[in-house]
């Protein structure tokens, strides 16, 4: 029987999910606290993690990254209020299958649970094969330019690292690329490195041999030598660390890899595209990123915009979005009435393309009829709205709202770690308390 630890602090929640999940055959294990979670965890061998993300004791933040490095094949479904979309997004960064807000509607959630169930977790990365991408051009101007650099660099062998806020479709565009390439009949293989701990990178890049450490009871290949001939695409390429950085770099410079435990080198034939939301730049010049891979990494650069910049895109994006849901969910909406057109527009997306694509799953899933009607999009989005920066001379008023928009940006930034995020801002940590405090920023 599929085992699902479900960690809620709400008391009737968590009863009210608990009944739902079993009524669907599932068994299910209850948590209210983080430390009892990470005892469950040791204890039980579960298939699924259910994690609300705000606990008396912690955030789901916590144990994802724990779980990430202790059981990286365990799928994370993040529950999290609809005004939490930034930290839900840094949440999938770390590694979380999923997310979805509350209210959470029962189909819903078993619609995720099932696809997440589903998912292949035949590695960490899970070795992608290159099929044709559903890459949407757009119109607007920043998405033309896009395009254009997109099939500029296709063709020829350079290293490409891809900018990008997170949710922006930075591995859509890799595999664009792969596609347009003289490679696209070799594999394309991914990996997000932020899911890899230091000891799995190694393993996962380069292979083991049998022996090289417990629990290596066979030979594997490694990500470079499966895409020999092909492309390896490296997500948050800016969270490996040094060694494998070093690794990385003999790799790209001499074009062999060398398995853990093994003497012997293994040729290999790649082209490698990065991807990364962090500023690589600041990172060599604080000396957590090595500057002479930066530069091999970097031989063409291409920034892929957010989703509020591509506002003349928006509407294509809905339509792709409803017609994917409309097939995975039997459903047939075919419009979008005015009221919701006009709120999915003025919305900012800060979980970009990921947020949307979710939001209107959510929608259509909600939407019985050929209309898509406002009353099926998340309530908070008008109420996120209504919180638009200060107009008019009121200087103070502008002041506070720059401060509090710096605040937020450097604490996502910063992964919600208080004292790097203070030392970003120049402040104290008991300033950045209190200046969070002031603008009713959650900690």
């Amino acid at each position: 029987m599929i085992r699902i630890l479900l960690v809620e602090d709400d008391l009737t929640f968590s009863l009210i999910l608990e009944s739902f999940l079993q009524k669907q055959g599932f068994a299910v294990e209850v948590c209210h606290q983080l430390k009892d979670a990470e005892k469950a965890l040791s204890l039980t061998k579960f298939n699924l993690l259910l994690l609300d993300y705000r606990l008396p004791d912690g955030t789901g933040q916590e144990l994802l990254e724990k779980v990430r490095l202790q059981n990286p094949k365990l799928p994370v479904i993040i529950m999290t209020s609809f005004r939490d979309v930034r930290t839900a997004v840094q949440a999938m960064r770390s590694g979380a299958f999923d997310y979805i807000t509350k209210p959470v509607i029962p189909d819903e959630l078993l619609l995720v649970v099932r696809q997440a169930l589903q998912k292949k977790n035949d590695t960490v990365s899970e070795a992608k094969t290159a099929e044709k991408p559903a890459f949407i051009k757009g119109y607007s101007p920043v998405s033309e330019q896009l395009h254009r650099y997109i099939e500029l660099v296709a063709p020829t062998e350079m290293s490409v690292i891809i900018q990008g806020e997170s949710g922006t479709g930075k591995e859509n565009v890799a595999r664009t690329i792969h596609a347009l390439s003289q490679r696209s009949d070799a594999p394309f293989v991914a990996i997000d490195c932020g899911a890899l701990s230091g000891e799995l990178a190694a393993s996962e890049l380069f292979g083991h041999v049998k022996g090289a450490f417990t629990g290596a009871l066979q030979d594997k290949k490694g990500l470079f030598e499966t895409a020999s001939g092909g492309t390896v695409f490296l997500d948050e390429v800016g969270n490996l660390s040094y060694e494998i950085q070093v690794k990385l770099l003999r790799a790209l410079q001499e074009r062999v890899i060398q398995p853990v435990g093994s003497t012997k080198t293994i040729n290999v034939d790649f082209r490698l595209i990065t991807a990364t939301n962090d500023n690589l730049q600041q990172s060599v010049k604080n000396g957590t990123f090595r500057e002479d891979l930066f530069h091999r990494l970097n031989e063409f650069s291409i920034k892929v915009p957010a989703l509020r910049e591509r506002g003349e895109d928006l509407q294509e994006f809905v339509q792709f979005f409803i017609a994917q849901a409309n097939a995975e969910l039997d459903r047939n909406v075919k419009n979008v009435s005015p009221e919701a057109a006009a709120l999915l527009l003025h919305y900012d997306w800060p979980g970009n393309l990921r947020e949307l694509k979710n939001v209107i799953k959510r929608a259509v899933l909600l939407s019985p009829s050929e209309t898509l009607e406002k009353t099926a999009l998340p309530a908070d989005m008008e109420q996120e709205l209504q919180t638009t920066k200060p107009s008019g001379p009121d200087l103070k008023a502008a002041q506070e709202f720059t401060e509090k928009e710096l605040i937020n940006k450097t604490l996502q930034e910063a992964k919600f770690n208080k004292s790097k995020a203070a030392r970003l801002l120049n402040i104290d940590r008991k300033t950045l308390y209190l200046k969070m405090q002031k603008y009713g920023i959650d900690p």
